[in-house]
């Protein structure tokens, strides 16, 4: 098992600290989140709190998650960052194969792009991009993100990308891993088809495991059950070695650690010494015992 800490929303000054700590506690990866915007009036809903209330982002800080990630990587060695998700399909996937390919390089391959759909018509509204046929988009979005990061000249052409026969550099020496975030039939079976592995958003663990199954029929199904596959998952299980053991006899991966309750509304107050004591005290009382 693999273990990565995240922690959202928080003072940007903070990164940099529970960067190197995760490091040197045992951490192998940080996620980074993404939000690109807040609109003062939407009826949108989010997918992930039961009621579909996003009033908890109102006002909280994000930092641009490839930008973040270039400037903790510089302050690290080892670890590993994670975009957990970018919202790929209202971005050009031209540029995000130039972004990406950059931050594998200069990190030495530590970067995990994570990758999903905008559950908000708002956010593809603001950068004029059709919210209608965004799954179909994604997919061609990361076809082309894939293709262009593997090096060499690269073509496509599809229903919304026409992409002329091109090669970026540099590009890094080991493959991207996209990693699919999102819970629905048309995500799983994206993941199955298209990614590298799957990043799971929390909820109900009974249903977690009947992804998981899905998951595993669906690679079968496309005949990629062979292939290497990062499984990524928040769960109150990974706070227990026997939890971890759980999670790992359904096929998890990398287990997913925050220390907070990030969809509350109010601010963030936790210190920086208390965001460390807690990273290093789950690092001793669980990382340790599990290696």
């Amino acid at each position: 098992m693999r273990f990565t800490y995240t922690d959202s929303m928080i003072d940007p000054r903070f990164f940099r600290p529970l960067a190197v700590a995760a490091e040197e506690a045992g951490y192998d990866s940080f996620a980074l989140p993404d939000s690109i915007c807040y609109p003062e009036a939407s009826d949108s809903k989010y997918p992930y709190t039961p009621d579909g209330n996003r009033e908890f982002l109102a006002g909280k800080p994000f930092v641009e998650p490839l930008v973040l990630a270039s400037y903790l990587a510089s302050a690290t060695e080892r670890l590993r960052f994670t975009t957990f998700v970018l919202k790929l399909p209202m971005r050009h996937p031209v540029f995000m194969a130039k972004q990406a390919a950059s931050l594998a390089v200069i990190s030495d391959n530590r970067f995990g792009f994570g990758v999903g759909v905008s559950p908000w018509p708002e956010d593809f509204q603001v950068v004029d991009v059709p919210w209608e046929g965004r799954g179909r988009r994604m997919d061609e979005c990361m076809e082309i993100v894939r293709g262009l990061t593997r090096g060499g000249f690269f073509s496509y052409k599809g229903e919304f990308y026409d992409v002329p026969s091109i090669e970026i550099t540099p590009t890094p020496t080991e493959p991207l891993p996209l990693l699919v975030g999102g819970h629905s039939k048309p995500a799983l079976r994206r993941a199955a088809r298209l990614g590298d592995g799957w990043m799971h958003a929390g909820g109900d663990p009974v249903e977690l495991g009947d992804m998981l199954a899905r998951l595993q029929a669906l690679r079968r199904e496309y005949g990629r059950e062979r292939e290497p596959f990062e499984v990524h998952v928040i769960s109150m299980e990974v706070f227990s070695v026997d939890g971890i053991k759980r999670l790992e006899d359904l096929g998890v991966t990398d287990a997913i650690v925050g220390f907070r309750n990030a969809y509350a509304k109010e601010q963030d107050r936790q210190t920086l010494e208390e965001k460390l004591a807690a990273l290093r005290g789950y690092a001793d009382g669980v990382i340790a015992k599990v290696r």
